[in-house]
């Protein structure tokens, strides 16, 4: 699946992070005002706004505190550069241990290149297991 390559065929059905993957997340660009972000983040299922560049590569994260502050404050000013990242082709329970040993509820999925390809959450790993 990385680079567009087919998965192993030893795991080919075994589920992976991407079946797991939502696109919902709050999403935004460098030059944009965090202020109309509150409301989106609001109603999201997840407690962060997720900054873009070119091609969708993913940049910075906005969390509530960043959000609540200068609602004109642009995303690059106030975000957190570079939040970790993980493979759409993780397994599981790779993925899950990873989440629960970190005290996460998120795991942010990206393609080698740093292109966003969703969210998953930890409840959803949790159920299907």
């Amino acid at each position: 699946m990385a680079r567009a390559l087919p998965l192993d065929q030893d795991r080919a059905g075994e589920r992976r992070a991407i079946d797991f993957s939502n696109q919902g997340a709050v999403t935004c660009g460098l030059r944009d005002a965090v202020g109309p972000l509150r409301p989106r983040v609001a109603v999201s299922p997840y407690g962060f706004a997720l900054v873009l560049g070119d091609d969708r590569v993913l940049l910075g994260r906005l969390r509530k505190a960043a959000l609540a502050g200068d609602p004109e404050a642009l995303a690059e000013e106030v975000m957190e550069p570079g939040p970790s990242t993980n493979r759409p082709d993780a397994s599981v329970a790779k993925l899950l241990a990873k989440l629960q040993e970190r005290e996460l509820t998120t795991a942010i999925l990206t393609d080698p290149e740093g292109r966003l390809l969703g969210v998953v959450r930890r409840a959803d790993l949790e159920a299907a297991g």
